[in-house]
């Protein structure tokens, strides 16, 4: 557990945002652990760029991992994971998917088959046929998509507490991607860490302080108007475009990584506390999410919250190579 720690302290050198201030809505003042490319896209009529690291093995072992992040993130916070497939042998494609992190912020309709087919187009840029995929959170639901829509590309699907395992629409109050561009507005530092601490980690730990230096960091950007009201159009696509109802459909080999204690609820700051108390119980939708998919394993990890590859780093690598 020390070593794995140690290896994500000195990672996080690597980022330049935890004595800045302000940070570009597109992150050009954080610095990635591994070099980063970008693809070119069209949609819409408006020419888009897709952040991506590509990162190859010293000593490959002919197969390959995609990495999809949550909402909330983009591709600074997989470091570690990266580093144990990395040295295990695979090559690891790690994007940031369009409206996040490194990659552009259009004003776009955002769908999950969108994403997963700017996806599929990185893949087949890279000359990859097949990869396994690996989504946490917001990424959990995107993956999902993306194996329904290419199951051929996708060897195996890997959910990290991905959100979406309950329907959205029969829980929050529906509100316009205006009412919800005018509550991202007023995200501060103060209440990103709030939201981190009380939805994502059961115990606050000072080597996740990052994580909220980067999403406060962009409130300060003068574009940030811009970042939020791609944020709300990201938050109407979760809410609208549920995939719950689909996991019956995956016909693709899956592994379910979840954290007992997380207690996540998109949106759950509309909810009153009993309400709040109702959903979001990963301790059961992760037996009901794995009793839906055929072909589908589940590993539960107790006490531990939403993102179980940074409070748990060695357990969760452990088991993520084990079921690779």
């Amino acid at each position: 557990m020390k070593k794995i720690l140690t290896a994500l302290l000195l990672t996080l050198s690597f980022y330049a945002s935890a004595q800045v201030d302000t940070l570009s809505i597109t992150l050009e003042n954080v610095r990635y652990a591994y070099p980063v490319q970008f693809l070119s896209l069209k949609t819409e009529g408006q020419d888009i760029r897709m952040a991506y690291m590509d990162i190859k093995p010293a000593n490959p072992n002919g197969k390959s991992v995609m990495l999809f992040h949550g909402k909330n993130f983009a591709g600074y916070y997989w470091t570690n994971v990266i580093q144990a497939l990395s040295k295990s042998g695979y090559r690891v494609i790690v994007p940031d998917q369009i409206g996040f992190g490194k990659s552009s912020k259009p004003f776009i309709h955002y769908s999950f088959h969108l994403l997963a087919r700017f996806n599929k187009q990185l893949l087949d840029t890279l000359g990859i046929r097949e990869t396994a995929v690996l989504g946490h959170s917001m990424g959990g639901m995107l993956a999902t998509r993306f194996a329904l829509m290419y199951p051929e590309s996708t060897s195996k699907l890997l959910l990290e507490n991905p959100i979406g395992l309950e329907d959205y629409r029969m829980i929050i109050p529906y509100q316009t991607t205006e009412e919800q561009y005018a509550t991202e507005l007023k995200t501060s530092a103060e209440s990103v860490k709030k939201y981190y601490r009380s939805s994502y980690f059961p115990e606050w730990r000072s080597d996740y302080d990052y994580l909220v230096d980067i999403a406060a960091g962009v409130t300060k950007s003068a574009d940030f108007p811009r970042y939020a009201k791609v944020s709300a159009l990201t938050f109407t696509m979760i809410f609208e475009q549920p995939i719950v109802h689909e996991f019956s459909s995956v016909r693709v080999p899956t592994v379910l990584f979840i954290g007992t204690a997380d207690k996540t609820i998109v949106g759950k700051g509309t909810l009153s506390p009993e309400d709040q108390k109702k959903f979001g119980q990963y301790a059961v939708l992760g037996k009901e999410t794995a009793k839906k998919i055929k072909a589908s394993k589940l590993i539960e990890f107790e006490g531990v919250g939403h993102i179980p590859h940074l409070q748990i780093p060695e357990a969760f690598i452990k088991a993520l190579l084990t079921n690779l």
